[in-house]
């Protein structure tokens, strides 16, 4: 029962549903009809719907049958009146095919040009679509031609710049074209390039400074002369007018004195001359000589590209191995001045460089980084000082050397760089200095000595005894009153050897100078040099000539005399010291001159050399003659032998007038004792 309602139920489902199909196949355009077929076929009761859709479809069949019986007649009359408009729509139609092909005909003209038309503004629209995309390529290619134009003329920082705005700016906006991706494609290399140029620049700029250091070092020493000279005009304006002697004063009264004497020792070789005439000349800076650009350009670029170390670890590293080339003297550097001069202008070159990239870049080098470059450059420079001034013999040559390097240190010490060191050294080469000097100077006194006669000096006008008396301090009023001619008791070598004691006074003094010392350090290293040249050189020229085998009495007695005179006047060789250095002799380690004794002694060695050379012409006299020693009492009366050797005597004591008391006295004595001693009492001639 409940199975029959279900098919029951299921039967009017399935009829509704069919029924609904066939309104939605009535009312749907066919174009829409497949999905409402479709769930037809889907369905298991497509024979029902088939039997539905045949009953629907003769329903519809008779419906209109039933509309066309009762529309038959107006049908017919429709069809009649259409046969009769059939032949004037041919005639119509004829006329619009005639129509058709006038238009035809008078419109090809106009087809064409609208055909022409048509592809004009197809070409118009891909001119202007063009046109858009070129001004949008116009500045990317623009600026990769003013890339190409910046690294040709090795503007490489700018083309840097440039590639920067190539690849954040523009290129993305054209990034879908090939010749984008070509060049996004070289921006790599671009790079690389424009760090391999920059640092050919840069290898090329390192040479360049390499070669011309001298040049910059000659330029910056030169800028320090000139300051150091204005600095002494200041110094010395407001002194003009003082009563009291500056040091240049003392040296123009001390040089008139020997103009007529003294040798040009006390010129200077002119290692700074040629820079005081160019005083007045302006000096371009040592900065202006170098075109720093290329160090600057590789500088920012590695910064920009990210590669800042690398650049300074290259640039450091560089620059030592330069500056260790720079540093290496040249093996016969000692020979002249010009080796010192270039090896120092090199150096100065060297740091003068290094000082303006440490001011003018920001962390390339640093303070530690130059002054270790100065610790080494300050060792090797004084070692290899002292190994070549070591060589050096002239003393006009150590002097130059000394001038040399206080002008080094001062342009180093205007850039900031420590050189108490190179003074210190200074001090070491003032003991060699002193050494040449007292080497030159013992030859000219061997050449003063060797060359004078031994004779008073005579004058024969009172312009000639001006002279003489302005050479050498000597005051005597009984001279002074005698009428002339008239003759000083010294020979012309006093006069010349105190002159070149000044002279070599002067010349110590010359080393001294700018050497930052006191006036009692400059004092005491004077009177130390002149004790030793007096008792050291001097003494020995003195010995060499008493010792000589062919010394006569005549130049023995005036070497007493000369050298009396010598000690008298070493009281005046003080004075000149003290005038020159300023410092009074009561100051507290002064060093006095002691050497007087070097003429006493010479003096005493004289005297000997007299003793022995008398004895000598006694016993010459003696082998002389033929006499009988052992003649009997001659009732007081001399012997032959006897009188021959007095007026011997007396022709040789006539030497001996201008000797000092104490020899007069020896000698007198020494004649009392020939006259008193009777002839037999002498039984050979070793008495004498």
């Amino acid at each position: 029962m409940e199975r029959g309602k279900m098919a029951e139920a299921e039967s009017l489902e399935s009829a509704a549903e069919h029924e609904r199909i066939l309104r939605e196949i009535e009312s749907t355009d066919t174009a829409c009809i497949g999905p409402t077929l479709r769930s037809v076929y889907d369905g298991e009761e497509h024979g029902r719907f088939m039997e539905k859709l045949e009953t629907r479809i003769r329903n519809h069949d008779r419906e209109i049958e039933k509309m066309c019986n009762f529309h038959y007649q107006g049908f017919v009359d429709s069809i009649t009146e259409l046969l009769k408009v059939r032949g004037e729509a041919q005639k119509l139609k004829n006329q619009v095919t005639d129509t058709n092909r006038k238009l035809q005909q008078e419109g090809k003209e106009l087809v064409i040009a609208m055909e022409e038309l048509k592809q004009c503004r197809l070409q118009q629209r891909n001119i202007s679509a063009t046109v858009d995309k070129l001004m949008l390529c116009l500045p990317v290619l623009e600026m990769y031609s003013k890339l190409r134009d910046q690294m040709k003329t090795k503007r490489h920082y700018p083309a840097l710049k440039t590639l920067e705005h190539l690849e954040h700016t523009y290129l993305p906006q054209v990034s879908h074209y090939r010749f984008c991706k070509v060049m996004v494609d070289n921006i790599p290399k671009l790079r690389e390039e424009i760090k391999d140029v920059s640092m050919s620049d840069l290898k090329d700029f390192l040479e360049s400074i390499r070669k011309h250091s001298d040049k910059i070092g000659e330029t910056a020493m030169k800028q320090a002369q000139q300051q150091r000279n204005l600095d002494n005009i200041v110094l010395q304006q407001p002194r003009i007018g003082s009563k009291r002697k500056s040091k240049k004063d003392v040296y123009t009264i001390f040089d008139t004195e020997m103009e007529n004497t003294s040798p040009k020792s006390e010129q200077d070789s002119g290692i700074l001359d040629v820079e005081d005439e160019e005083d007045d000349e302006e000096v371009p800076g040592a900065q202006d000589l170098v075109d720093f650009s290329p160090v600057y350009r590789c500088l920012h670029i590695y910064s920009v590209l990210g590669a800042r170390e690398t650049f300074e670890n290259y640039y450091r590293k560089q620059r030592r191995k330069q500056a260790r080339l720079v540093l290496q003297p040249p093996s016969n550097m000692h020979e002249t001045l010009d080796g010192y001069r270039k090896y120092f202008n090199q150096i100065v070159g060297f740091f003068v460089v290094e000082d303006h990239i440490l001011h003018t870049t920001q962390g390339l080098v640093n303070r530690a980084y130059i002054d270790e470059l100065w610790e080494m450059a300050l060792s090797k420079t004084i070692a290899a000082l002292r190994t070549h001034s070591s060589y050096c013999s002239d003393p006009n040559l150590v002097l130059d050397l000394k001038n040399l390097i206080v002008l080094f240190a001062d342009t180093l010490q205007v850039y900031g760089f420590p050189v108490n060191q190179l003074f210190d050294m200074l001090l070491e080469i003032r003991d060699q200095y002193s050494e040449t000097l007292l080497k030159k100077w013992a030859g000219i006194f061997r050449n003063i000595l060797d060359s004078d006669n031994y004779s008073p000096i005579p004058v024969t006008s009172e312009d000639m005894y001006k002279k003489v008396v302005g050479q050498f301090p000597f005051q005597d009023t009984e001279l002074e009153k005698q009428p002339f001619p008239k003759k000083f008791p010294f020979s012309e070598f006093v006069p010349k050897v105190y002159n070149q004691i000044k002279e070599f006074i002067y010349a110590c003094l010359k080393f001294s100078e700018d050497l930052h010392l006191s006036s009692t350090e400059v004092d005491d290293m004077i009177r130390k040099s002149t004790n030793l040249l007096l008792t050291r050189t001097l003494s020995n020229s003195l010995q060499n000539v008493i010792k000589r085998k062919n010394i006569g009495l005549t130049e023995l007695v005036q070497i007493i005399i000369n050298t009396t005179h010598l000690e008298k006047s070493c009281k005046y060789l003080e004075e000149f010291i003290t005038n020159i250095t300023n410092v009074l002799p009561e100051t507290v380690h002064t060093t006095k001159l002691y050497g007087t004794t070097t003429f006493k002694d010479a003096r005493h060695a004289a005297e000997e050399e007299i003793y022995t050379n008398l004895n000598q012409k006694i016993d010459q006299f003696l082998q002389l003659a033929d006499y009988d020693w052992m003649t009997g009492d001659l009732d007081n009366k001399a012997s032959d032998y006897l009188i021959d050797l007095i007026a011997f005597l007396r022709s040789t004591f006539a030497v001996f007038t201008h000797l000092p008391i104490a020899p007069r006295l020896f000698i007198a004595s020494f004649s009392l004792l020939l006259y008193k001693e009777r002839p037999g009492g002498w039984t050979s001639r070793t008495h004498f």
